[in-house]
């Protein structure tokens, strides 16, 4: 089966005629046009081909043999119309990279599937972006790696940590910070209303599968993950470390934590992606306990990153990568 993409743009084309957003405005500066989405398999233009409808798209059978699902537009999620593995599949990724990882856990998509981006428009920023979403979302699900990502409060590091692995069949969401508890039996309300409201955020952005632990036993996890890990984050963890160790009054305390926890990353087996707080770029706490949680997390984080074959820091949502 021969798989032509004449375009891969969404129905308007990118940059879409008349949009002023930032996405076509770039387009149109650099002289860039993407056609809309148009398959051509063995030299027969997609619409024509043997197949039949499914929710979200189309299954095409080739007469020359072969399996394709396509997805009929942007937002689609094609449903596989039988069990079984396709040769390729045709996906809006940047709005759906969460459905390539069911398609993967339903054995719909294979290591020998083509996987292909289409519907590609400005809900990504550039193709640039595109790019580099696509090297997380199709590269070998198998790789070991260590990310880190780095930002302040409120840049969008977690979103940046989770939208890397979203499509990933297998993923344990790591999460280091308190319990947010729902109302106890008598019907009390949490004790922290406004930490249960930020984790409530984060798993609705998750998909329903990933599983979740709730642990500060980091190396632990590390020695034991073989799925994909997100760990969020590196900040809570330290924080209760200190906390067990009396470091907040003697740092050294928790030095011998801050070295295991670094020979574990260093000899990770999974593929890890973990989020931290930049501490670096603020002003300086006004309390000494700030100040040594200040200098131990940004020590911690330098030493982290040294062991990363990734580090990026989020500003304002967009990534910056750090060269080695």
């Amino acid at each position: 089966m021969e798989v032509e993409l004449l375009g891969t743009a969404g129905p308007l084309g990118w940059p879409a005629p008349g949009c002023r957003c930032a996405s076509c405005a770039r387009m149109r500066a650099a002289g860039r046009s993407w056609e809309p989405t148009r398959v051509v398999v063995d030299g027969v233009p997609l619409e024509r081909c043997p197949g039949r409808d499914v929710p979200g798209g189309r299954d095409v059978r080739p007469a020359g043999g072969g399996r394709l699902l396509v997805a009929a537009g942007p937002g689609a999620r094609p449903e596989p119309a039988e069990p079984g593995s396709y040769d390729a599949v045709l996906l809006d990724l940047i709005g759906a990279p969460d459905h390539l990882a069911r398609l993967r856990r339903a054995g719909t998509v294979t290591a020998r599937t083509h996987v292909r981006a289409v519907h590609n428009d400005h809900r990504v920023s550039s193709p640039a972006e595109l790019v580099r979403r696509l090297d997380w979302w199709t590269r070998p699900l198998a790789a070991p790696g260590r990310t880190l990502v780095l930002g302040g409060a409120g840049s969008g590091k977690s979103a940046e940590a989770e939208l890397r692995l979203l499509a990933h069949p297998e993923v344990t969401y790591v999460a280091t910070g308190p319990k947010a508890t729902t109302a106890d039996a008598a019907g009390a309300a949490p004790a922290d209303q406004e930490w249960a409201a930020r984790v409530a955020a984060h798993r609705a952005r998750r998909p329903p599968w990933w599983t979740t632990l709730e642990t500060i036993d980091l190396p632990k996890v590390l020695r034991t993950a073989r799925d994909p890990i997100l760990i969020d984050g590196i900040g809570t963890w330290l924080a209760a470390v200190m906390d067990e160790t009396n470091a907040w009054e003697t740092p050294a305390a928790a030095e011998r934590r801050l070295e295991e926890l670094i020979t574990v990353w260093r000899a990770a087996e999974a593929r890890v992606v973990a989020v931290s707080d930049e501490v670096g770029m603020s002003v300086v706490p006004a309390t000494p306990a700030g100040r040594v949680f200040r200098d131990l997390l940004g020590r911690l984080n330098q030493r982290l990153a040294a062991e990363s074959e990734e580090a990026v820091v989020i500003v304002a949502g967009r990534a910056v990568e750090l060269p080695a």
